[in-house]
């Protein structure tokens, strides 16, 4: 029964979303065209057709299924969703704008008097046209960013300065990877290409934090080709995040899922890149050094997992490097309690993958849950950087925060 309830509750949300809107825009049929009429139609009834395959598809043959296929099945349900919330957010809106003028009348003791005058639209048109033009932003946007978004890949070049960076690694090139989801991809040869960007770099060390799949060991099995050209001079150096313990994967046994795990970290293995599970190493140049640190999951809300003390235990370095997957956990502990971590480097909020950045602005729907989410950020003398990710989830696509592939420089130039 309760596998039944989910389900149950969903198509009944839909059909209640289904029927307010038809209602509303019947409502105002005559005032429209014989063609936009047409119009409203095809485009209501798509996008209900579309959830409805999506939810037949999902619950009775979707088990079992690739998560890129999941994946798609999932955005035709919200896509409508979220056209038709938009839309019915107006209707409400002029609904609520008409009971409180009906209960005004009714105390005033006023006749009713038509919100249309001479040959202005009336306000309840007005409302409504507004909300079929709202509408229509995701209506044309989402499926506009799962053509062109998924495999974007773009390069952001931060530069930090830390005055204590030993001379022999001042110009340190680091690129980081983080969040790869390797079950949600389906076109492979656009991923190969990210990985040439990647190499075009020439970076002398890569991190990855986290995130590898997103349930299952086995979604890496057609892309080890792949990621295992991720090399550098100084190594690759891997952490897990939150999707890598398969949390969110129902097994038929703790075996089962204890299995995954250990399949996983041993893929990390082969694909050559040193997995860091709350410990740390010391990177070496000439007689120079300075230390990476790499913590399990440790994140505010999700797994924690991560133990940072015995990670940081006998670190002794004038440079301090984190690999952390939640960015939370730099407000909520690193900041706190571990003043000698220069950089802290994360991932996972994949700035929501949809919002803006142009021209130094940046916003995203995933900034009212996360207060860093993207990009560099400093407090005193301590960064933390948070990549927005190599890969998708959930929404097979992107709009304006693109996949990403960071290069950063260390410097000790402090002119």
């Amino acid at each position: 029964m309760r596998t039944l309830l989910f389900p149950i509750i969903i198509t009944l949300i839909i059909a209640l979303i289904e029927i307010y809107s038809l209602k509303a825009l019947r409502s105002r049929w005559s005032n429209y065209s014989k063609t936009f009429r047409r119009v409203l139609r095809v485009a209501h009834y798509g996008l209900m057709a579309l959830s409805i395959i999506g939810l037949i598809t999902l619950f009775i043959v979707g088990r079992g299924k690739p998560s890129w296929y999941i994946n798609f099945l999932f955005a035709f349900i919200v896509l409508n969703l979220i056209v038709k919330f938009v839309f019915i957010l107006f209707v409400a809106l002029d609904d609520f704008r008409r009971l409180i003028l009906w209960f005004y009348r009714k105390i005033a003791k006023q006749k009713v008097v038509s919100d249309k005058s001479d040959n202005r639209i009336s306000r309840s048109d007005f409302i409504l046209k507004s909300g079929l033009i709202a509408a229509a932003v995701p209506a044309i946007s989402l499926p506009l960013g799962m053509v062109i978004g998924p495999y974007k890949y773009t390069l952001h070049f931060p530069t930090v300065k830390l005055p204590n960076l030993p001379a022999s690694f001042n110009g340190l090139k680091i690129v980081q990877l983080s969040d790869i989801h390797a079950g949600s991809f389906y076109d492979k040869e656009a991923v190969n290409k990210g990985i040439d960007l990647l190499l075009q770099q020439k970076p002398d060390i890569i991190f990855f934090t986290g995130d590898l799949v997103n349930n299952k060991a086995t979604e890496m099995a057609n892309y080890m080709d792949v990621f295992s050209r991720v090399q550098a001079p100084m190594g690759v150096y891997s952490i897990l995040g939150n999707h890598d313990y398969g949390d969110y994967e129902q097994w038929e046994s703790e075996e089962a899922k204890a299995a995954n795990l250990d399949h996983l970290k041993r893929i990390h293995g082969e694909l050559g890149w040193r997995l860091l599970l709350d410990e740390h190493v010391y990177l070496e140049r000439g007689d120079d050094k300075i230390a990476l640190i790499g913590v399990q999951n440790w994140g505010a809300g999700f797994h924690q997992i991560g133990d940072l003390k015995k990670a940081y235990s006998g670190v002794d370095a004038p440079v301090q490097l984190l690999l952390s997957h939640d960015p939370t956990h730099f407000d909520e502990e690193v900041k706190k309690l571990y003043p000698g971590i220069d950089i802290t480097f994360s991932g996972h909020t994949h700035g929501a993958q949809m919002g803006i950045e142009t021209g130094g602005f940046k916003w995203s729907p995933i900034s009212l849950r996360y207060s860093k989410w993207a990009g560099l950020y400093q407090e005193d003398n301590q960064y933390l950087y948070v990549n927005r990710g190599y890969g998708f989830l959930g929404y097979p696509g992107r709009i304006g925060i693109w996949p990403e592939i960071t290069v950063m420089t260390l410097t000790s130039d402090l002119t």
